[in-house]
């Protein structure tokens, strides 16, 4: 690993007046391997450098030293790989809906700090994507098909039960009557005043996703 990311980890951590212990705590690794990390002395993971750029809430190009700026403009890089795309109003609403509410769900997630509960929830939603993109890109029945692997004849069905099976795995670990529930969960504390109080920008987003979600179940009249 490059010593900007050596340096800046163990800047980020006295910044926040953090014990080696305690970082290596909440970051699940052991003091000795943090210790070795911010000494450059080892390479570290992908996935620590993620996990990493999470916990001091900072960009993973930030810890590498690649930019000077900690915080990353994802809708910045999207309009520049992609190709424009005219979008009405109403896209961009929802679209702004949908970000509020996956900001949430990862922030809640995070209280569990747990590596498994955030790979499944991950993998769930990249599932949920791939099915909704296949759809849409196979609309047009003369778009190349080698970009997919799976037959058409079975991915819907077969990504939906790969869905099901991540969200039967997420209500193992936020069951509290389960094996597997994660006990951390119990500091979760909130209610819609607060969630109004810790996302005022978004908290009318992320209530309205909840409205707009219960009224197309309540359309199937159970």
């Amino acid at each position: 690993m490059n010593k900007d990311f050596a340096r800046n980890i163990t800047f980020l951590r006295k910044e926040r007046k953090l014990s080696q212990k305690q970082a290596a705590l909440e970051l699940g690794i052991s003091q000795a391997l943090l210790s070795h990390y911010e000494k450059g002395i080892r390479e570290c993971s992908l996935d620590f450098v993620v996990k990493a750029a999470d916990y001091y809430n900072v960009s993973c190009d930030y810890l590498l030293g690649r930019t000077a700026d900690r915080e990353y403009d994802i809708s910045e890089s999207i309009k520049e790989e992609l190709p424009s795309r005219k979008q009405s109003a109403a896209q961009i609403v929802n679209r702004r809906l949908i970000a509020s509410m996956m900001n949430v769900i990862y922030d809640f997630a995070a209280t569990a700090k747990n590596r498994r509960l955030d790979r499944t929830i991950n993998n769930y939603f990249m599932i949920m994507l791939y099915r909704v993109f296949r759809r849409l890109y196979s609309a047009n029945g003369e778009n190349p098909t080698e970009l997919f692997k799976v037959p058409k004849e079975i991915y819907s069905g077969y990504a939906y039960a790969v869905m099901d099976k991540y969200y039967t795995d997420i209500g193992s670990m936020t069951d509290k009557d389960s094996a597997w529930y994660l006990e951390s969960f119990d500091r979760l504390n909130t209610s819609p005043e607060q969630l109004a109080e810790e996302y005022p920008d978004s908290a009318s987003e992320i209530f309205n996703v909840i409205q707009q979600a219960e009224n197309s179940i309540q359309k199937l009249k159970f």
